[in-house]
């Protein structure tokens, strides 16, 4: 009688073949080694809209289109022959937080594909030419998205909800800004985030020795620059690097720098409505281009480490022409969003199975019968009332701050009872008890779809890398397929009635939230130039060491607030506004100009200097 071992074969997790390296100039390298015919590739750059200054807005939407055109290697051609010689998917994108170089190529071709994404990140050749060709189309498309409205709800919710800050940026260049963008301005943003320690190197089917031998290859010379980075209102210098020829084992997130525009500086991106300006797809570009050595004053570094402050508002659009079709309905179109704690959060597994919960769609849907039918949107609104076109669910998810709500679009009549429809749907997520309280069934079902959806995304070997590289870059590791799936399992109808209350209750409590201003003391008048520069005084402000750092404040409110010795409407407290001007020499004060002049009182006494719009 023969005796047979028995072997049980055992599940593993795919995330235990995930590794990541750091190599000494601080590139991250991150591999997934699921097996496969064709590798994923990427290079991901905390680089976007969220992190332009004013002197760079619009550059990401200008960029993407930069790539893979001619380098000190090859002309555009060539690179075209190259592409194509390769056989697989290459693309560029950027996002509000980041920079993605991608590609799916066949195994034996790796190599190549990594040397091509090295020689268009690190060595492209950025002519004046190619820069006005993309100019010009970049004014097309700005003028094609400004007429769907459907394509522009979503940029203006993100305007109003971050007024004039971070994720509030336009994800668009604004029309104002196509003329003044150069070459020098993109190389100006290439020098600002193209940096090593702003890198992350994906691969997705690759060994992890052979990826990080590549990387080394291609990228491990970059230097790593000196920058700013600046915690809260303090700056310093880091130049630190780790020790030459040595690899560590990244355990720690990577350091997400956040940029934020000047109030004075604001993109008037509403003022640039298409259907009332003459756009023209060959724009004029009138500024002067040459080729001049870039300086820091022209562009200074943006204040690191600020989070996104969301600050809630209002935007209505006029009317937009009829459709060229004149079958075709006129629709109003809504979108209503909230703020929600960031993607580091765990209740964002509770968000998104609201957002899969509440599903939604339009009138006519072509994904064949049956899909979503049964979700929230779908029975109580899309089915009940004859004037919605389409009703979804969204949820926009970022490193510190994040946006859930619903768009929708309906007969112009029916904008007020369209509102009050949204609104009790989001209120009815929340509620304990009754007809429209959550139920059992249907939120295992949200689970079950949800689940579903994620397994069968990651099938595809580009959503697998955009996957890896990107949670990389926001939480320093990647978190497996098994432990996500777990983590919806483990959600309950009290997760989701909690979150919800937070979320549509005003409850969240993200980074920016208090991060409104920075301290300042005044210190003196400016007594010599009162003729040229009434109601002005000096100001030393917290952490701020020069007058490349106090350059960051200028154009921004600030405010001298004191105690009264009567009420006005219950209140002693008053506040006297003004704005910044410049910085004053090179300590790291500044000159503020105010509406009258600050009483004796001030002398020694606390400023605020606000970072975002606001009147606190």
């Amino acid at each position: 009688m023969q005796r047979f071992a028995s072997v049980r074969a055992e599940e593993k997790d795919p995330v235990e073949l995930d590794q990541i390296t750091t190599l000494p100039n601080g590139i991250r390298v991150a591999t997934e080694a699921l097996p496969g015919h064709f590798s994923g590739i990427g290079v991901y750059v905390d680089a976007g809209s969220r992190y332009e200054t004013p002197e760079l807005r619009g550059v990401s939407h200008i960029i993407d289109r930069l790539a893979f055109k001619s380098t000190s290697k090859r002309t555009s051609d060539q690179m075209l022959e190259m592409l194509e010689s390769l056989g697989g998917n290459i693309q560029c994108a950027s996002s509000r937080e980041s920079l993605m170089y991608q590609s799916a190529t066949f195994n034996s071709r790796v190599e190549d594909c990594v040397g091509l994404l090295a020689e268009t990140i690190r060595d492209p050749l950025i002519t004046q030419e190619e820069v006005e060709q993309q100019l010009d189309t970049a004014a097309y498309e700005i003028g094609e998205i400004w007429s769907k409205p459907e394509l522009i709800l979503p940029e203006l919710v993100h305007m109003a909800a971050y007024k004039d800050n971070t994720l509030g940026n336009p994800l668009l260049c604004p029309q104002e800004r196509l003329e003044e963008i150069d070459r020098n301005v993109v190389e100006a943003y290439r020098k600002m985030f193209f940096r090593p320690e702003r890198m992350v190197v994906a691969f997705a089917g690759v060994n992890h020795q052979e990826a990080v031998k590549l990387s080394e290859q291609y990228f491990g010379d970059m230097k790593k620059e000196a920058l700013l980075s600046q915690v809260g209102s303090e700056a310093t210098l880091n130049t630190a690097a780790a020790p030459e020829g040595q690899s560590t084992i990244a355990s720690t997130p990577s350091n997400v720098a956040y940029g934020a525009s000047n109030p004075q500086e604001s993109s008037k991106l509403l003022g640039k409505i298409p259907f009332f300006k003459n756009l023209s797809t060959s724009a004029q570009h009138s500024a002067s281009h040459t080729d001049t050595p870039l300086t820091t004053s022209a562009f200074p570094e943006p204040n690191l480490d600020l989070p996104a402050h969301y600050t809630g508002g209002f935007l209505s659009l006029p009317h937009i022409p009829p459709p060229p079709n004149p079958a075709l309905p006129r629709l109003s179109h809504i979108n209503l969003a909230f703020e929600t704690p960031g993607i580091g959060s765990e209740d964002i597994y509770a968000l998104a199975t609201l957002q899969t919960l509440l599903g939604g769609g339009g009138s006519f849907s072509a994904g064949g019968p049956g899909k979503g039918m049964y979700s929230r949107l779908y029975t109580n609104v899309l089915n009940q009332y004859g004037w919605v076109e389409s009703c979804t669910a969204f949820n926009h998810s970022y490193s510190d701050s994040g946006l859930f709500g619903i768009s929708a679009s309906c007969e112009p009549r029916s904008i007020g009872s369209m509102l009050d429809v949204m609104c009790r749907e989001l209120a009815s997520l929340s509620a304990p008890t009754g007809f429209h309280a959550l139920k059992e069934g249907e939120v295992q079902r949200a689970k079950n779809q949800l689940r579903s959806s994620l397994l069968m995304n990651l099938e595809s070997r580009m959503v697998e890398l955009e996957d890896l590289g990107r949670q990389v870059q926001v939480h320093g590791r990647k978190v497996g397929v098994t432990e996500m799936c777990a983590k919806i399992e483990k959600v309950t109808i009290k997760d989701l009635r909690r979150v919800a209350a937070e979320v549509f209750g005003g409850q969240i409590k993200n980074p920016g939230s208090g991060s409104v201003y920075v301290k300042g003391k005044h210190v003196s008048y400016c007594r010599g130039k009162r003729v040229t520069n009434p109601n002005t005084s000096i100001l030393l402000l917290e952490g701020v060491q020069d007058a490349q750092e106090a350059s960051f404040y200028c154009g921004k409110k600030v405010a001298f607030v004191y105690r009264a010795s009567s009420a006005v409407r219950g209140s002693k407290i008053r506040a006297i506004w003004g704005t910044v001007t410049r910085p004053h020499g090179n300590s790291g004060a500044v000159r503020a100009q105010f509406r009258s002049n600050l009483p004796p009182r001030s002398f020694g006494a606390s400023v605020r200097v606000m970072l975002y719009p606001s009147n606190v």
